[in-house]
């Protein structure tokens, strides 16, 4: 076998081209490669199964999974595995490009089919100056002269997953599954392969099962389920593998087994999980979506790091995640969607005397009443603003914030008059008829007269009512697609995500200072498309400020703190600790102010004030530092929480404590740290400066008392009340 050897950035990467001409990824790692890591057989295997090596290297190590409809599939695979794919195993290997533009090095491969199916497969592998990752996608081609049907097209395929180490998968290796969801976001799991069905049954010997572990996003949701990133660990090679699936829709990753190694398939949608197929014509292409993979040592927070330096590195550069301006919103345990004149002139008052930069009126400012099913004009609503929205975004303006408006522009309710006299083509539409959910339309954006629509609504909001801030939200999920101008439903979904951030780009190059900001019913989309354009992101609609610091605390994990919007909300019955609580909530992301500020108490108030003048003091170190996690990620259920964003020779260490009803309170952290009902042991010798001893300060709030020790590299800290957060900042001892 020939080898192709690219090592990039930590990235260890071997091609294997076969006598047939095959191209086979043999390794993809932070380790060297070894040879005898291929194929592994233990000494009590059949003779026959150690002679499997070379039809095990035929069968697997495709570099490009592709299914086309017609075809046979001649070697062995079980269930809904998308392995062993045709013309997957027929392509041969043509050739690789290799160039370095100003990003980084590029590398594109090139496949093909000519015997059977006659397509063309570009494989393009795009690295990044400064950090371990790669990012992916696969371009297929047809250059026969009959129509393909393009069921599956994976964007990284890797098998051998679990090579590294002579210990058993069993043993050694790891996953973590980032659950997402509605009030609960950021909640992430870690198991066993065993855990997720994927026991090793015979150690070293040829085994084939049916089981495979599949995590999947079916709709414009993208993250309503999980977030769209993998991570696998290798405890004895010391290695981890991750990925981020880029895309604003359907999306797949599968784990399973495959002779006697394991593999994972990334792709967008599919026509197993996601109803999603596409026919290329004589000469069509067809671009899967894009994944970016990276490697580190096998520790989830190292994995984050080389993740958020990239997302920064991808990210469109905008003055917002430059300058982290605060914000504040009249929404969460304020307004709640119910704006008028009168209610929010104090609230002005009260947000510029606190600091804040920039006033969003939240939802309600189009409409009276209950305007849940009549949204889709955006035209102010004179019932709510006598004088006009202008009169109040001027009022803004005067106290020298910017103003924002809350729009959900991908929507039409079922009683918007608009929406009763468009056509059906400006919606999506199955079964001949339009989808409805919760009493919305979705409008498609493939559809010239809807962006003609939404840009008329964007032009007006910004130049007649003078907004600087949008919050885009979005709160249907329409399910699987549309059948309008598409072979398949999941390819017409597809088609409209594809447009919108189509259109997205032209809002941004119309207006390039403008904030929008990324909410889907909360953190319900986060996903790096998106957030490659959208300035920042809500990362909840979580309303019980306890629990949110679960989700403040892990948001790094799937947003760059300087885009991860974070609520704090100050309750109107409530003590001095509910308020650092809240704040502190905030205070390692993006502060996203609210509550009744005008109807707090003189102390309460000057502790909001304090918090945001501290967060105006440490926000410039923000949007370069990186998450880490003392005790690791967190837990909904866990009694202390802890997070915080490091920098090279500094810290801000967040620590939580919460005894709720209805909980009981004893779910303890990682085995080996001290833990009471009281008091709670973090070490800091993660940190690249903690090995030698550490000197900590408590940074917010400044004049409450509270208990805290330092002891080498270990923080001690005692929290005598059921409710308490403080925020530390830790740097290296002189």
């Amino acid at each position: 076998m020939e080898y192709i050897n690219v090592c990039e950035n930590g990235i260890h990467i071997v091609f294997g081209i076969t006598e047939k001409r095959q191209l086979k990824l043999l390794h993809f790692s932070r380790n060297e490669f070894k040879e005898e890591d291929l194929c592994k057989t233990g000494p009590e295997c059949k003779t026959e199964d150690r002679m499997r090596k070379e039809q095990f290297l035929e069968e697997a190590f495709q570099l490009v999974q592709i299914s086309l409809s017609g075809y046979d599939r001649p070697y062995e695979k079980h269930g809904n595995k998308h392995i062993v794919t045709a013309p997957g195993y027929l392509l041969t290997y043509v050739g690789m490009e290799d160039e370095v533009n100003e990003t980084g090095r590029r590398l594109t491969i090139i496949q093909e089919d000519k015997e059977v199916t006659h397509v063309r497969v570009e494989t393009v592998m795009q690295f990044y100056n400064g950090t371990s990752i790669v990012r992916m996608f696969n371009k297929v081609t047809n250059e026969g002269e009959e129509t393909q049907c393009l069921e599956y097209l994976s964007s990284f395929c890797y098998t051998g997953i679990e090579k590294e180490g002579s210990a058993d998968s069993d043993a050694k290796m790891r996953i973590r599954i980032p659950y997402n969801g509605w009030q609960k976001e950021m909640s992430i799991k870690e198991y066993t392969f065993g855990d997720v069905g994927l026991a090793q049954t015979q150690p070293g010997v040829y085994q084939r099962t049916s089981q495979v572990l599949e995590v999947t996003n079916t709709g414009n949701w993208s993250s309503k389920k999980y977030l769209p990133l993998g991570y696998i660990e290798n405890t004895q090679a010391h290695t981890s593998l991750f990925w981020q699936i880029e895309h604003n829709g359907s999306w797949h990753y599968e784990i399973g087994d495959q002779n006697t190694h394991f593999y994972v398939c990334v792709s967008g949608p599919t026509e197993v999980q996601s109803h999603w197929f596409k026919n290329l014509a004589p000469g069509e292409s067809f671009v899967s979506v894009p994944v970016a993979v990276g490697v580190a040592e096998d520790c989830f927070e190292k994995a984050v790091d080389e993740l958020t330096r990239y997302r920064r590195l991808i990210r469109r550069p905008n003055k917002d995640n430059e300058n982290l301006p605060v914000i504040f919103n009249d929404y969460m345990n304020c307004l709640f969607g119910d704006p008028t004149t009168a209610k929010e002139l104090p609230l002005i008052d009260a947000a510029a005397q606190c600091g804040c930069e920039y006033y969003v009126i939240d939802a309600g400012w189009y409409a009276p009443g209950e305007w849940w099913d009549s949204v889709g004009e955006w035209q102010e609503c004179k019932e709510r603003f006598p004088g006009g929205i202008k009169e109040v975004t001027d009022y803004i303006r005067s106290k020298g914030m910017i103003p924002g408006v809350w729009l959900e522009l991908e929507v039409m309710g079922i009683n918007c008059e608009k929406a009763k006299k468009a056509p059906d083509d400006w919606f999506f539409v199955r079964h001949g008829r339009r989808v409805f959910d919760r009493s919305r339309y979705q409008l498609d954006f493939r559809n010239p007269a809807v962006i003609a629509h939404v840009n008329e609504v964007i032009d007006r909001v910004v130049n007649e009512y003078g907004v600087g801030y949008i919050k885009m939200d979005y709160n249907i999920e329409p399910g699987i697609g549309t059948e309008i101008g598409a072979d398949s439903v999941g390819q017409g979904m597809l088609e409209h995500e594809r447009a919108y951030l189509a259109w997205l780009d032209d809002v941004f190059a119309r207006y390039p200072d403008l904030v929008i900001e990324n909410c889907s019913s909360g953190g319900l989309r986060i996903d790096y498309a998106l957030l490659s354009r959208y300035s920042l992101q809500s990362t909840s609609d979580q309303e019980d400020y306890r629990n949110y610091a679960t989700i403040a605390a892990n948001a790094g994990a799937g947003v760059t703190p300087e885009q991860a919007a974070v609520w704090s909300y100050p309750m109107r019955q409530g003590d001095k600790e509910e308020v650092i609580y809240n704040m502190i909530n905030a205070m390692l992301g993006r502060i996203h102010q609210s509550g009744h500020l005008a109807e707090l108490s003189p102390e309460r108030m000057e502790l909001v004030k304090e918090g945001i003048a501290c967060y105006k003091n440490m926000r410039a170190e923000i949007k370069t530092a990186v998450p880490f996690w003392p005790l690791d990620v967190t837990d909904n259920e866990d009694l202390w929480v802890c997070g915080g964003l490091q920098l090279e020779n500094k810290a801000y260490l967040a620590v939580w404590k919460r005894q709720m009803e209805g909980k009981s309170n004893d779910r303890r952290k990682k085995v080996g740290t001290l833990c009471s009902d009281i008091s709670l042991s973090i070490p800091l010798n993660s940190l690249p400066f903690g090995k030698d001893g550490v000197k900590i300060s408590c940074l917010y709030p400044q004049k409450e008392p509270v208990i805290f020790t330092v002891e080498k590299d270990v923080l001690t800290v005692t929290f005598e009340k059921p409710v308490m957060a403080r925020l530390f900042v830790v740097e290296r001892k002189e």
